[in-house]
């Protein structure tokens, strides 16, 4: 078995129903959803000239090796509406793994940890909620030491989401 630190954002549609198709989609074809952070809104990261994005951090139990991962979450990214343009765009929803286990993969499809989770707020803050003490297998900090050393200056505000 292995376990997943995945990041749920979106910023189109309904955010919130999104995150919701998503964690259920993710619960039928990958496996169970162990932990879930709240719901966090931020300004968008990177190109800012779009709404706001909804996030959620979640930790998951899959038997799927990485690469399956990737590929199941591309595929349940598609089927809920995305179709990438440009990088960083407006999205019905984006799925990114953060960690995998403890592992360290570098592929031409799949870097993990997550290159940029540590430069940001809107990630490492759902994170440090459910995973405080989870150390990154590179950097060799916790999720907390992350997030207290974090220059990101966008705001994260916690949502309360039913």
């Amino acid at each position: 078995m292995n376990t997943a630190y995945l990041l749920l954002g979106s910023n189109l549609k309904n955010p919130a129903q999104q995150l919701s198709a998503a964690r259920n989609y993710i619960t039928t074809e990958i496996g169970e959803i162990i932990k879930a952070s709240s719901f966090y809104a931020t300004a968008a990261w990177g190109n800012t000239n779009q709404p706001d994005f909804l996030n959620q951090v979640i930790v998951i139990n899959t038997h799927f090796s990485a690469e399956t991962l990737m590929e199941t979450i591309l595929k349940i990214e598609e089927n809920m509406g995305r179709i990438r343009t440009q990088k960083n765009a407006p999205r019905e929803i984006d799925i990114d793994i953060l960690f995998f286990n403890n592992d360290i993969i570098n592929l031409p499809e799949l870097i993990v940890p997550h290159p940029l989770l540590q430069e940001r707020k809107f990630v490492l803050i759902p994170l440090n909620e459910i995973s405080s003490g989870f150390k990154h297998p590179i950097i060799l900090k916790t999720t907390q030491e992350l997030l207290e050393i974090c220059t990101d200056s966008l705001d994260v505000q916690k949502k309360d989401i039913i």
